[in-house]
């Protein structure tokens, strides 16, 4: 049963990559003073390429038959192996990690919040509302 037309699956894939870039960003503010350590970033168009590239999906002969796919795919986390900004060889920017945590978070509470919304809706329908 898909509830909502598909929207709780697609903020549940949005809250996924809000967390894999989460953890990115915590690791390079974690490694600020670790001598040649290099940023990792998570990109969104890197991941949607994989994701279109990297599904299996049934072949269905008969419209009785179960649909369904399986996901293959990386992470999404690469390095920025170009950039020094240090003469130890470090590449963390301090103040663009905690730019990029703070833009993050807004986006994570804002996908938080219609999740929310969604479930206070089937809460309503399943009361009868009230």
């Amino acid at each position: 049963m898909n509830l909502f037309g598909g929207t709780i699956s697609k903020l549940e894939n949005g809250l996924s990559y809000a967390t894999l870039k989460n953890k990115a960003i915590t690791q390079n503010i974690a490694n600020v003073d670790t001598p040649n350590y290099k940023t990792k970033e998570v990109s969104f168009q890197d991941i949607f390429n994989e994701a279109k590239e990297s599904s299996i999906s049934a072949n269905r002969t008969d419209a009785r038959h179960y649909d369904f796919s399986i996901e293959i795919g990386t992470s999404g986390v690469y390095s920025n192996e170009n950039f020094r900004t240090r003469p130890n060889g470090n590449a963390v920017n301090m103040d663009a990690e905690q730019a990029k945590l703070a833009e993050n978070t807004i986006y994570y509470n804002a996908l938080i919040e219609r999740l929310n919304s969604k479930f206070s809706t089937l809460n309503t329908v399943v009361k009868g509302g009230r």
